[in-house]
């Protein structure tokens, strides 16, 4: 049977997605509870597939990676094979931080981070381009990023 959040587990939720690295006991301290009941809802969150994993959100520009760029692909087929192929070759590409599967004028939008339009070039040419399924490429380069989070509002669930 599924988990049912309650305000104890958004809340939890809300702490967790803004500092991953907070101890049970320093969420304990902010929702005025012991360590053991935070320690527990915490597995069953992890268990129940609502917490994926916990990651360190790394500033790309930092390490040298100064380009995003969205690409909307769309396939020459729409057969299972040639879906699976695709999203099997583009998980091998370390550039493609995203690839979602979408409706529209696209199959596929992808977002990438390389370290400059050069690398993305050189991307094009010696990856992308040489998957046979290929049909048309859009290239969208970001100029600025106005916002860019991986937390959700919880208030809105």
């Amino acid at each position: 049977m599924a988990l049912i959040l309650d305000k104890i587990d958004t809340q939890i939720l809300a702490i967790l997605q803004k500092d991953s690295s907070r101890t049970t006991k320093s969420i304990a301290n902010e929702l005025g509870m012991t360590t053991s009941p935070i320690f527990e809802r915490i597995k069953k969150l992890e268990k129940e597939g609502y917490i994926k994993k916990y990651v360190a959100l790394l500033n790309h520009k930092k390490i040298g990676l100064k380009q995003v760029v969205f690409m909307g692909i769309t396939l020459q087929g729409h057969t299972r094979s040639y879906l699976e192929k695709f999203v099997s070759q583009i998980n091998s590409f370390p550039e493609v931080i995203e690839c979602h599967r979408v409706s529209g004028n696209f199959d596929y939008l992808l977002k990438l981070v390389v370290e400059d339009i050069e690398a993305y070039e050189h991307f094009i040419i010696t990856k992308l381009t040489l998957l046979p399924y290929l049909g048309n490429v859009q290239s969208l380069i970001t100029l600025s990023t106005g916002k860019e989070t991986n937390e959700i509002d919880l208030s809105r669930v």
